[in-house]
């Protein structure tokens, strides 16, 4: 019994003891470690972080290992909140330290409100703060002993974070970037810092900044590490990226929203490898503006979308699937210095790092593209440099492009779509190698309105486009293997309802319906151009000279000011390639005209001059600059509204000496069409009359070798004209005397000369030609006699003149044959007047009429004829008054009648003038009778 007794009391102290225990370590877990914990932590943490911390309440269950806290919060040294909590829960695993493992039921986080700020030097705000409050611990830096690198084992069950909060700084940037990220949801299960072969733990994040959501799922093990899971970030807005875009982009993003995910697995085991797969992008409703005070964007798109995107780290390749791009915009301007606005908003060191990462790029990395297509796109383009601005907008752009990878020496098909705001579409379709450059393209295009590029065509024209649609269809090959680029283009092309002007004046200066060019063959290097048919349907050409005497067609191209003419080279070559042949060589098969005219303006005149010369029609065979050349000419017009011409002939290489025979014909052109040049010349207008010309040139290199036939008929001229540049000369006879008994003037008129010369001008040669053998025919009437055919052996200075015996009224010996060929000529010539002037000489003439008279006296002695001789001339002995001038007037009187009754000459013809008594002797003796032409 006693034994039993003292068992009892053992076991009744044990259990007292126990119990005792138990309630003691009870009371120390239920109340003295809470109490202890909310003393204590807020002095540890002022101590070790310098903040200003308080919990509300503390609670830790001994027997189940769990502590809870709530309504913690902390300042940090300048009074902000750095760090607070709604509710702290850990459940710790006792078992697990048996395994030398400090295991974690579960660690929940309710609420919890961070700021994390990243300073300058790149540091956080908690390392900051820790510092500040343990210099002595910042500044220790001895390595740490390398036994102790093994990590402590550490087991989580369940971590989680719940509606959390987290605002994040940084302070890098040059402006402050701020984001608030809230809720932050965090869920890790099953999580050691120890490997444990295939159990991995799983891990999920939700974090939100306003609408813009990160979600992480997957896989981790952090001993060795290793991931593998899925994340996404959904609608990042432009603001958010443009934090941290803005310090190294130089353009400004207006507007946008971007979503990535992609599947991840990465690895330090063997070294770090990192791999993406399955990956997407997807960017809407981009603007992006040049500069932040611009608000109009210079790109936009509505959305992008490219999917299959992964990455191996290990392997250095990327793998990016199907690219596509919805409703594109881009606007480029090239400013007035010749830059591009996108150009120019760079700055010259990010221009510079630009041009050397382009160079830098893609060494040793291999990429592939699965293709990009781009749909409803739009092109702006501004050109400030041209002439004047120029605006091209291209719509609805369609863009497929095929695979694209690392090996640039692979060809990558592609097609392209289009149409111009301004009118027309673009169509192309091909392949492109970019190692070594090579092109092809199928391009076609329609109804593409010229008038926009007519800045362009400012450049070195000064004209202006009004209308005029161009097409063209056909395939370019550009090759780049070897310096320079080679290539060719082969097609057709045409040109529709082209008009053409000066801006400066009224009317069209160049126009036509149709102009086709087909088959065309072009080479890049060496540049050749061969077309098979050129077709000109109903061309017009409008020239107007200038008051000042320049022609508008002078005008059309700009003259640089600081262009100098190049010095010939030392060794004496030409321009050409080796071989003589030119550096740009061109053929034409045929030129095929229909239905063309020329319009031609003299404002120099007064009456203005204007023609047009129509219904050209005809072709030109075999054109080009290369020798040997047989080209055909044959069009034919009429002129003036009705005279036909024809212009027939060869041509030879142009650009070279070979020479080119044309013939060119005209008839009926009427006179009157030409007044108003002939009224500057010849001081008279003119009221009929008839134009036939035959003209024959040989054109040798620049020289010019013409023979110019005209025909005159029933040229009439009318009332005089003032003009200082009309001759002073009896035109009017000059014509008259080259006007034969059908009222024809037949004159050939030869020319040569350089058509290189600017003083050299073949129309005005040709007038002044014409006009200067009127001068000489009215200031010379009868040399002009003199050179016709039917008076040959007469010289004009017989032809104006005949010859009596002294004392007679016979004509001397062959003076008959003289007054015939003048009445010929008189016949031939109606509007000819012959003033006839009878004459006589007292010397010759006195002494044959003392002789007769004498003789009638019978005073026929030698001694007295001599007697009278010698006082007749010392004026002893004198002839009646009127014997000479009777002998004169009955002279004149002959050659009339002579003139009417013997050769038929018209009486209107002839007029006698005064007598003269004081004429000369001719050769023989004999008296002349002089005679003076003129025209009614």
């Amino acid at each position: 019994m006693g034994q039993s007794s003292a068992g009892s009391h053992k076991v009744r102290n044990l259990l007292v003891g126990v119990s005792v225990l138990l309630v003691l370590y009870a009371l120390a877990g239920f109340l003295m470690l809470p109490w202890w914990l909310e003393k204590e932590l807020p002095n540890q943490l002022q101590e070790r972080m310098g903040w200003q911390a308080q919990v509300s309440d503390i609670r830790f269950n001994p027997f189940l290992f769990s502590l809870e806290a709530d309504a913690f919060s902390a300042l940090d040294n300048d009074d902000r909140p750095v760090a607070a909590f709604e509710q702290l829960r850990v459940n710790l695993d006792v078992l697990q330290l048996a395994r030398g493992v400090v295991g974690f039921d579960e660690i929940r986080l309710t609420k919890p409100d961070v700021r994390l700020d990243l300073l300058e030097d790149y540091s956080v705000n908690f390392a900051r703060d820790w510092k500040r409050a343990n210099p002595e611990l910042a500044e220790d830096t001895s390595e740490p002993d390398a036994a102790e690198t093994d990590p402590p084992k550490l087991y989580f069950g369940h971590l989680a974070i719940e509606e959390g909060r987290l605002l994040f700084r940084d302070f890098t940037q040059n402006d402050t970037v701020e984001l608030q990220i809230e809720p932050l949801d965090l869920s890790v299960d099953d999580l050691a810092t120890w490997s444990r072969g295939e159990d991995d733990s799983r891990y999920s994040i939700i974090a939100a900044i306003g609408d813009q959501i990160l979600e992480w799922e997957g896989e981790l093990s952090l001993n060795p590490l290793y991931s593998e899971g899925h994340v996404r970030f959904s609608d990042i807005n432009y603001q958010t990226l443009a934090k941290y875009l803005t310090p190294h982009l130089p353009w400004a993003l207006k507007a946008g929203r971007v979503t990535v995910e992609s599947d991840y697995w990465l690895s330090n085991e063997g070294g770090f490898q990192l791999e993406t797969s399955n990956g997407k992008l997807e960017l809407k409703q981009l603007a992006l503006a040049l500069a932040e005070d611009i608000e109009e964007p210079a790109l936009s798109l509505e959305a992008l979308s490219v999917d299959g995107i992964g990455f191996d780290l290990a392997a250095q390749r990327a793998r990016v699937g199907m690219v596509t791009i919805e409703q594109p915009f881009v606007s480029a301007t090239r400013r007035a210095d010749g830059r591009l606005d996108w150009q120019a908003s760079l700055s010259s060191d990010e221009a510079k790092s630009e041009a050397d990462g382009t160079q830098n790029a893609g060494q040793g990395f291999r990429w592939e593209v699965q293709g990009v297509e781009l749909t409803k796109g739009r092109l702006f383009w501004r050109d400030e440099a041209a002439a004047q601005p120029a605006e091209l907008e291209l719509l609805d752009l369609a863009v497929t492009l095929g695979e694209l990878s690392h090996r640039t020496d692979e060809p990558a098909a592609y097609e392209l779509s289009t149409r111009l705001a301004s009118g027309g579409q673009i169509t192309a379709k091909g392949q492109l190698t970019p190692t070594p450059f090579n092109f092809e393209a199928a391009l076609a295009g329609s109804g593409i309105a010229l008038v926009a590029v007519e800045p362009y065509i400012q450049l070195g024209a000064n004209v202006a486009v009004s209308d005029g649609l161009l097409s063209f269809d056909g395939n370019l090959d550009l090759d780049g293997q070897d310096a320079p680029v080679t290539g060719t283009f082969s097609g057709s092309a045409q040109v529709t309802d082209f008009d053409l002007r000066l801006p400066d004046q009224e009317g069209e200066l160049v126009a036509w319906q149709l102009l086709r060019l087909a088959p065309v063959e072009f080479n890049v290097n060496p540049a050749r151009l061969e077309i098979g048919t050129v077709t000109l349907e109903q061309p017009s050409l409008n020239v107007v000279r200038e008051k000042g005497g320049a022609h508008n067609v002078e005008r059309i191209v700009k003259s640089a000011p600081d262009a100098q003419t190049p010095e010939p080279s030392g060794d004496g070559a030409t321009s050409g390639q080796a071989g003589g042949e030119p550096e740009f060589i061109f053929r034409i098969g045929e030129l095929l005209v229909e239905g063309g005219s020329v319009g031609y303006t003299d404002r120099t005149l007064n009456p203005v001059f204007t023609t047009r010369f129509e219904a050209l029609s005809g072709s030109v065979s075999g054109i080009s600059n290369v020798p040997p050349q047989q080209g055909l000419v044959n069009l034919r017009g009429e002129l003036a509204g009705g005279a036909p011409v024809t212009f027939r002939g060869t041509l030879g290489a142009l650009g070279t000496d070979e020479t080119s025979d044309l013939k060119l014909t005209m008839d009926g052109l009427a006179l009157p069409v030409l007044s108003p040049y002939l009224g500057r010349y010849l001081g008279y207008t003119v009221d009929a009359g008839k134009l036939d010309l035959e003209l024959d040139y040989q054109i040798t290199g620049t020289n010019l070798k013409a023979s110019n036939h005209l025909v005159l008929d029933q040229m009439r001229l009318g009332q005089s004209v003032a003009s200082k540049e009309a001759v002073n000369a009896p035109v009017k006879l000059g014509l008259a005397l080259l006007t034969d008994q059908q009222g024809i003037i037949k004159v050939d008129l030869p020319v040569e000369g350089d058509m290189t010369n600017p003083d050299f001008r073949i129309g005005q040669v040709v007038m002044r030609t014409f006009v200067n053998l009127l001068v000489k025919a009215a200031a010379s009437p009868f040399s002009m006699l003199g050179s016709l055919a039917d008076f040959a052996g007469f010289s004009s200075e017989e032809l104006g003149r005949v010859s009596f015996v002294p004392g007679k009224i016979a004509l001397a010996d062959g003076e008959a044959e003289k007054i015939a060929a003048l009445a010929k000529a008189l016949n031939d010539r109606p509007d000819l007047l012959l003033s006839i002037r009878g004459a006589a000489t007292p010397k010759a003439d006195g002494l044959e009429l003392l002789k007769e008279r004498m003789r009638a006296a019978g005073e026929v002695s030698e001694q007295a004829w001599a007697q009278a001789q010698r006082e007749y001339q010392a004026d002893e002995r004198q002839l009646a008054p009127e014997a000479l001038s009777q002998l004169a007037a009955k002279r004149g009187q002959a050659i009339h009648r002579l003139l009417i009754e013997t050769h038929g000459v018209s009486g209107d013809q002839l007029f006698s003038l005064d007598t003269l008594q004081q004429t000369e002797l001719d050769e023989q003796g004999n008296v002349i009778v002089p005679f003076t032409l003129d025209v009614r």
